[in-house]
């Protein structure tokens, strides 16, 4: 049995759905609505246990009613929750998602102040039972604890490298598998050159580094080479999660021994897949699937 932990935030997407994203200010009508779990974390583990792996979420929560919803969907779905902090009289924190019909979005996230950043905590917990660490960088404090008790047990670490307002330098120093989203890259090596922004990044770190870019597939080096996994054409519903889904899933297959182009064109095939469905969880599809589905693109 694969066992990886995933160390980031959860929160509670409200997501509107909207013939076209607004570009002024004004009134708007959505012709669907729901609500679902989301974060990077906490979204990427449900993907790795929805492909077969024991899943550990870590991360932090208000004793209020969104975070009790949050805990509970994340177990409904097969991730323990056994080593996440509640904090009482805590919020928990929240987004609002605006999705096209193309199934672009916009997300406006408002990361719960009443969550202490300390990760003092983690030290409590053996790394050393899981095979793959992930890590967000929405909880700086938490990724940069996990990954230094993760590196002494020995156990692969794999970043999601988002965009977030403080320098993941260090997070990317630390880290196996640095797995950036565009913006995430652009913010940290200060270059829209995809080519030239790895290879920064690169710079920082002794293990490996790759760049998701939405419907164009994922980028790598592999020994200074630009290597590319071209994305797979689906009928797109919601983008929302993708990225998370991806990390979740190239984690998961890291984990399983894959090379890294085995690995990157099984992720980009779940988080491809993960597209046909709204919201950030639902269409995520399990190994068989998967598989089933990069079997049409031999």
């Amino acid at each position: 049995m694969i066992r990886i932990a995933c160390v980031g935030i959860t929160v509670m997407d409200r997501i509107y759905y909207v013939e076209a994203l607004p570009t002024e200010g004004g009134k708007y009508v959505a012709n669907r609505y729901t609500e679902v779990g989301g974060g990077p974390a906490a979204t990427a583990a449900v993907a790795a246990a929805r492909l077969g792996a024991q899943v550990d979420f870590i991360g932090r929560v208000g004793d209020d009613a969104t975070g009790n919803t949050l805990l509970a969907e994340l177990e409904s779905l097969g991730v323990n929750t056994r080593y996440t902090r509640r904090y009482a009289g805590a919020k928990s924190s929240q987004s609002a998602i605006t999705v096209d019909a193309k199934g672009e979005r916009i997300i406006v996230n408002f990361p719960s102040p009443d969550l202490p950043p300390d990760a003092d905590w983690l030290r409590e917990i053996d790394f050393s039972q899981w095979d793959v660490v992930l890590a967000d960088v929405r909880w700086h404090e938490g990724a940069k604890q996990a990954f230094t008790l993760a590196r002494e047990a020995g156990v692969i670490t794999v970043l999601d490298g988002d965009v977030t307002p403080q320098n993941i330098s260090e997070l990317v120093a630390m880290c196996d598998h640095a797995a950036f989203s565009e913006p995430g890259l652009t913010r940290l090596a200060g270059t829209e050159n995809v080519i030239d922004a790895l290879r920064y990044a690169q710079t920082i770190t002794n293990g490996h580094v790759y760049v998701t870019r939405g419907s164009e597939g994922c980028s790598w080096l592999d020994k200074d080479q630009l290597r590319h996994q071209p994305g797979f054409a689906v009928e797109v519903v919601d983008t929302t999660g993708a990225g998370d889904v991806f990390h979740g899933a190239l984690a998961f297959s890291l984990a399983c021994g894959e090379a890294q182009p085995e690995a990157v064109r099984f992720a980009s095939g779940v988080a491809a897949l993960k597209c046909t469905r709204p919201g950030g969880r639902a269409g995520i599809p399990d190994c068989d699937q998967t598989r089933s589905f990069l079997s049409l693109f031999v």
